[in-house]
This record gives structure tokens, sequence and C-alpha cells, in this order.
């Protein structure tokens, strides 16, 4: 009796990466959304002035009624605290204002997962860095898509901090989106280095002129 063995192992490589890219997209756009879910049910917010009472996430803090309250994860480095944010990663765009942050950003993150499926059907099979690269960033581009339709803002949690300054808050998207784009540019520094790899060498360069007979061979 033959051992079975998994789909991946079975498929050829052209299929081969868009499993790949699937499996990875999907379980980034997962880890992304579950950790959204806990964070808007289970991180602390308080009210602002008149609205100190229940606090309604995330409707409350997208209209600046209620706001996250930290939680320490590493005490002066890290710390949980929920925030809606209108714009894009990191908090870029929000000086557009929220009803046109939502449409043009929507617009970026469709055309971005369209691009990543183009990108993905022009690689070829052994760029396995870019299959991944590729996934990370469509599962991060569907996985604040998703927040920015049905709520009209992202959920973020994630504040990082050193002293008084603080980063823009991001979440688990935005992550897999910072590291696909990196991978992509490991993946352009090795297609660099493979398209040198293929160029001929002069020496090459020079008898393939003369087998051409565009140099004439002095030694004879």
């Amino acid at each position: 009796m033959s051992e079975s063995s998994s789909p991946a192992a079975n498929a050829s490589p052209r299929d081969r990466k868009w499993l790949v890219f699937a499996i990875v997209a999907v379980l980034s756009l997962a880890a992304d959304q579950a950790t959204k879910v806990w964070a808007r049910h289970a991180l602390p917010v308080i009210g602002h002035g008149s609205n100190a009472g229940v606090c309604v996430v995330p409707d409350d803090i997208k209209d600046h009624l209620c706001g996250g309250q930290p939680v320490s994860v590493i005490d002066g480095y890290w710390d949980w605290r929920l925030s809606m944010n209108p714009g894009s990663a990191f908090g870029l765009f929000t000086s557009i204002g929220q009803a046109g942050a939502r449409i043009l950003l929507s617009i970026v993150g469709i055309a971005a997962v369209f691009g990543m499926l183009y990108m993905l059907r022009k690689a070829r099979s052994d760029q396995k860095i870019l299959h991944w690269a590729l996934a990370l960033v469509a599962g991060g581009a569907v996985g604040n898509l998703i927040d920015r339709i049905y709520f009209g803002v992202v959920t973020d949690f994630v504040l990082w901090r050193y002293k008084v300054h603080e980063w823009p808050v991001f979440n688990v998207a935005d992550v897999v989106l910072v590291v696909g784009v990196g991978l992509m540019f490991i993946d352009i520094q090795k297609e660099n280095k493979r398209e040198k790899a293929l160029q001929p060498t002069k020496e090459e360069r020079a008898a393939k002129a003369k087998a051409a007979g565009l140099v004439k061979d002095l030694s004879q």
C-alpha cells in the first residue's frame, strides 16, 4: 500500500504556485481578521466627555466619542491599543478625509489584488520567494479591504513606542504587506543576479562574433 502524499506534492509546478498562493493568502487573511475580532472585543475603550458610558465599537471610536486604552505587552515598548484608522497601512492618507480615503483605498486594494494575481500568472514556477510575496501582499490587502468596506475604517491595535515616541498603530495585515513587499525586493535582486549570470561573457561574445563572421580571425 503506497503512502498518500499531500496535494502540493502531487501538483504540477504550475499548479503548485497557485496552491501556495492560495494557502498563504488565506492564512494571512484569517490571522488578520481573527486578531481584529479579538481586538475589537477584548481591548478596553473609554468614552470622552459626555460619552463616558458604554462605547459602541467601532462606531464610537470612529466618531471620536471613545478611545482605546493601552494594555502593556512589553512595558515601555509594546502596547495593545484599539484604534480605527480611516487611512492605509500605518495611518497613511488620513488627511484626505474618511469618505475619500475609504473610496480611494478600496479601489487601490482591489487593484492590488488583481495586480498580484497577474504577477503570479507571469511568474516562473521556480520563483518561490515571489509566490510567497504576492500571497502575503494579497492577503494583507484583502484583510484591510474587508474592514474598509464593512466598517469604513481599518481596525489597528499594535502600538510600538520608545520613550515619548510612538509609531503609528498597525495590524497583522500591515505586517504581512510589509513582509510581502520586502520579499518582492529580494526576488528582484535574485532576478538581477540571474540575468547577469545568463549574459554571455566577453570571451563568449567574441567567439560568437567570430563564428558569425563579424570579426576576422587574425590567428590564421
